[in-house]
């Protein structure tokens, strides 16, 4: 099997663990286990402890032998997150077990032999820590044997709506749901959306609004609150049609905004609930300036008649 470690940097979010995952479970280890930890969520002393294991009274509260990560990934994956956290002196310890294959618990003298694959992901720089004196080279070089560094979601647009397939499908299995589309207008708005929070952000968004339906589509209105930001309308409009001459200014903003409620009209096929919504006003709000405008909404551009 293989033992070639890989190490996988990006952005917050943009996919490192799903991308460790696909190398297990499409490698001879898959029947193995897959296991995480995130270098930087524990202390020095416990994630020591979580990584070699520790025997019967190695310290205070230590009542009884423990294996650690690398005893129970044998056969199997090590995804080591955020190991740009990793204090220095694990890591002289990590560097060994990636060498020889073989490490010590903490207490205990008996050397144990581990098989693991070691996946480390970090959104650091790595290199630039090394030159800093931040991160061992040594250790930068045995894990960086294949390097995989995914792009942000807003610079690869088009996985946008597969991941969004994706995640309707596992979020229906988790919560019961039997959703089965995403509508085009809600589609829409993911598309148009930049994801600074990547695909864990797009996994959430989807997760809300799997959730927030009550039927078998998502609409804009399940999506969170920020994604319903309306999109600027830029209709055709010449500037003529509203600098007349002979009108004041209010005039001229009364036949603008006709203008663009018209525009929203017919952008949006005369559905009201979405004009509005591209608009950025309530549905009576739009009622409102098409009984003011004398607007026929099943007409895209009715004449004047302000």
């Amino acid at each position: 099997m293989s033992h070639a470690s890989v190490l996988i940097t990006g952005e917050s979010g943009t996919g490192k663990e799903l991308i460790a995952k696909a190398i297990h479970y499409n490698s001879p280890r898959a029947k193995g286990p897959f296991i995480k930890i995130n270098c930087g969520a524990l202390p020095e002393s416990l994630l020591e402890s979580e990584l070699f294991g520790h025997e019967k009274g190695a310290f205070t509260g230590a009542h009884m032998q423990r294996q650690g990560l690398f005893e129970r990934a044998n056969q199997g994956t090590l995804l080591l997150d955020e190991v740009g956290e990793m204090p220095h002196n694990l890591q002289v310890k990590l560097l060994r077990v990636l060498q020889e294959k073989e490490f010590e618990r903490l207490g205990g003298s008996k050397t144990i032999k581990t098989d693991i694959r070691l996946i480390a992901a970090t959104n650091r720089n790595l290199a630039a820590m090394v030159e800093q004196g931040e991160f061992r080279q040594d250790l930068f070089y045995r894990l960086n044997v294949i390097h995989l560094s995914p792009l942000p979601l807003r610079e690869r647009p088009e996985d946008v709506p597969l991941l969004a397939r994706h995640f309707l499908q596992k979020f229906n299995a988790e919560n019961g749901k039997e959703i089965i589309e995403i509508d085009a207008s809600a589609q829409a708005m993911l598309d148009a959306y930049s994801w600074p929070g990547n695909i864990r952000e797009l996994s959430n968004a989807i997760e809300r609004a799997v959730i927030m339906s009550t039927g078998f589509i998502i609409f804009p209105e399940d999506l969170p609150e920020h994604l319903q930001q309306p999109q600027p309308v830029q209709p055709n409009i010449n500037r003529a049609t509203f600098a007349e001459p002979g009108l004041n200014l209010k005039e001229n903003i009364k036949a603008y905004e006709r203008e663009l409620i018209c525009s929203a009209l017919a952008d949006n096929q005369d559905n009201r609930v979405k004009t509005a919504r591209a608009l950025g006003i309530s549905r009576r709000a739009l009622m409102y300036k098409l009984q003011e405008y004398r607007i026929d909404s099943h007409a895209s551009i009715p004449p004047d008649n302000i």
